[in-house]
Parts: structure tokens; sequence; C-alpha cells
């Protein structure tokens, strides 16, 4: 999995980049099938924006933004938001694989 970690409007840290890239790559342990994590940090004079940008197999997306005036704040909650939307993602799939058809044991007895 690529980890890609750009900034607009100011710089960041060799250091804040890689505890960036630490924790977004903790994403892979909810769903293994992500192919590219691209986080997008906006540096303003008094707020961080962080948006995460995820590539799963199968052409599916997820994107969330965060804002804050810490930037780790900003994407410990941007991290939240795309866990929730991955969990969400993959229970529909896992659903969709595992539910029984119509009827099926209810017409047995």
């Amino acid at each position: 999995m690529q980890i890609k970690v750009t900034t607009r409007h100011g710089q960041l840290s060799d250091e804040h980049q890689e505890i960036i890239r630490e924790k977004v790559g903790r994403l892979i342990h909810h769903f293994p099938r992500l192919m590219m994590i691209e986080a997008i940090v906006d540096v303003k004079d008094d707020e961080k924006i962080v948006e995460l940008q995820v590539s799963a197999e199968h052409k599916h997306d997820f994107v969330a933004t965060e804002r804050s005036k810490d930037l780790f704040a900003a994407v410990d909650r941007v991290l939240d938001k795309l866990d929730q939307q991955i969990r969400k993602y993959k229970d529909r799939i896992q659903d969709h694989r595992h539910t029984p058809p119509m009827g099926g044991e209810a017409n047995h007895k």
C-alpha cells in the first residue's frame, strides 16, 4: 500500500509527515484491500485542514476532511471518520455475501 503526504500553503517537517504516515497506515488493519492513501494537509496560519483520500480495490474510494488548530487532532478526527466509512462499507459487503436467501429456513418447516 502506498501512503502519500502532500502539503498546501506551507511545510510539514519530516517528523510530522512520518507520524501522519504511521497513523494513517493503521487503516490497513481494518481493511487490507486498501491500495493507496493520500493525506493532503492544508497548513494555514491558525488552522490545519487534513483531507484523506483512500483508494481500495474494485474502484471504491473513501474521502474525509477535518480541520483543527492542532494538526494531530485533525488527523485523529479524520481517521475516525474514515474508519467509520470503511467499517460501514466492510459490513455492507460482508452482510451481502452472508445473508441467507429470503424465506430460507422458514419454508423448510
